[in-house]
């Protein structure tokens, strides 16, 4: 008999068949909010001012690659947690090798209330890698050509600028948001006296589908699953009324555009998505109330917020941790906002003994709490319906975009921590993709369109895309907006 099959006490199989209602999105769910989705990416497209909308920013990337590119690039990736230097060797025949370091953003750096302490970490990281690369010095006579994956929602009217809509994944820095960040950055870069120029501004999610784009022709859209949620995919110019009588003529009516989806905020006008008290609530508590609705729901951020929101509720009916008294420190623990990440519930979804010990040391390492079978048994059906649920809405921005651009065949390239380390995440998002489809008694891997996992999308993307900017700058082709 498996785990899941055992029975929990009539207290708690109540209670947890209470939840398992709340989070549960059947399939005509899905197909409303997909219906939804697909007019505020046109809504976006048309206008994308609206702070209830999507914001479908043009990316400014107006050529697909072709595997072609050549040339040595810096790349550097501000995620929600990390920061990633990268040295891209493009070789051509879809062919690149890399370098890179990792450094973390320290916690406090995200709130920072002085703008120059982040981009001067960032100076900070780029000096370090330039140096480990070059032990002897740092060239003076060569100037390093950089793409910058900038993964917050920008607005940008050409490639090289982005000024910040608003801050997302936790951040929340004075002075930033409406202003274009690569002087920001370029100030530091130049503090330092570094030699380097940023040819191109990206999104992580733009990367992503422009790298898997350089060795798989059938990618047609990018995909973020990680702290932030978001998507990427090419439209065509004719479909994007906002940009009508702004462009050069080079630019003609069918020639592609790379769209910066940033549907994070979809559905902010909370019409369709099905929010829990416990989302309402992870929504009021936020730095930015009514913002990032679809992100709420669906990103690693959010996830561990939502279980110890559930676990603290069951807790004060008194069904869990009853020898705990509330002035204890392991309840403050269950208490504290954020103190749980999207990790705890992916070590308790793939702990598969019989006794859920993993899930025991997890509890204990974490809590400090001691805790029964039935206890455990409850924590990992939650993980479950949580983790279900983010799957399955998480499809609806794909199949949205797969059914208005009328992609019958595709791969989708996803990068993230969600999909790359949560327990049966692909898996669920593929059934999801297969309910809306209507593809039943078709295996995962013969599904017309596929959920593929992304190479090093942010670094290779943000090279690709830098030298196709520059392969344009050569043949005096537009780069963005009339001037």
């Amino acid at each position: 008999m498996s785990v899941d099959s055992k029975a929990l006490p009539a207290d708690l199989a109540k209670e947890i068949e209470v939840y398992k209602n709340q989070f549960w999105v059947p399939t005509e769910t899905l197909n409303k909010i997909i219906e939804y989705f697909i007019s505020e990416l046109d809504r976006g497209n048309a206008d994308g001012t609206d702070p209830t909308g999507i914001p479908m920013n043009a990316a400014w990337v107006l050529d697909y690659p072709d595997g072609s590119e050549t040339g040595d690039y810096l790349a550097i990736d501000l995620g929600g947690t990390n920061l990633r230097v990268v040295l891209v060797h493009l070789l051509g025949n879809h062919k690149f090798t890399t370098e890179q370091s990792k450094y973390h953003i320290p916690t406090k750096m995200r709130t920072t209330q002085h703008r120059e302490e982040l981009f001067g970490f960032i100076a900070e990281c780029l000096e370090d890698f330039l140096k480990q690369q070059h032990p002897e010095g740092i060239p003076t006579g060569k100037l390093f050509p950089l793409g910058f994956t900038f993964s917050y929602p920008a607005s940008q009217n050409s490639i090289t600028e982005g000024v910040l809509q608003r801050w997302t994944k936790g951040f929340d820095i004075p002075n930033v948001e409406g202003h274009d960040v690569v002087p920001l950055l370029m100030e530091q870069v130049e503090k330092k006296g570094l030699p380097i120029k940023i040819d191109a501004l990206i999104n992580d999610t733009s990367g992503t589908l422009v790298a898997s784009r350089y060795t798989d022709e059938l990618t047609e859209m990018g995909c973020i699953f990680g702290t932030g949620v978001n998507g990427a995919y090419y439209d065509r110019i004719k479909n994007i009324p906002k940009l009508q009588g702004k462009l050069e003529a080079d630019i003609a009516p069918d020639s592609p555009m790379l769209i910066n989806c940033e549907y994070g905020s979809f559905d902010n006008a909370h019409k369709v998505l099905p929010r829990t008290k416990f989302d309402i609530q992870i929504d009021n508590e936020s730095p930015r109330p009514g913002q990032q609705a679809f992100e709420k729901m669906t990103s690693g951020y959010y996830l561990g917020e939502l279980i110890r929101l559930i676990m603290l509720e069951t807790y004060e009916k008194g069904l869990i941790f009853k020898s705990y008294t509330k002035s204890c420190e392991q309840i403050k623990n269950l208490q504290t906002p954020y103190f749980l990440d999207t990790s705890f519930l992916s070590i308790i979804e793939a702990d598969d003994t019989a006794d859920l010990s993993v899930t025991s040391n997890e509890f204990s390492s974490k809590l400090f709490i001691d805790t029964t079978f039935e206890e455990r048994l409850f924590a990992r059906k939650l993980s479950q319906f949580i983790g279900t649920r983010a799957a399955r809405l998480s499809i609806c921005g794909i199949s949205a975009v797969c059914k208005k651009m009328d992609h019958k065949v595709a791969h989708i390239a996803a990068d993230g921590s969600v999909f790359l380390k949560y327990p049966y995440f692909p898996e669920r998002a593929a059934q999801g993709l297969s309910d809306v489809f209507g593809w039943e008694g078709i295996d995962m891997k013969d599904h017309p369109i596929q959920i593929k996992h992304a190479e090093d999308g942010s670094g290779v993307g943000a090279a690709i895309i830098a030298a196709l900017s520059h392969a344009r700058k050569e043949k005096g082709l537009s780069l963005g907006v009339k001037l």
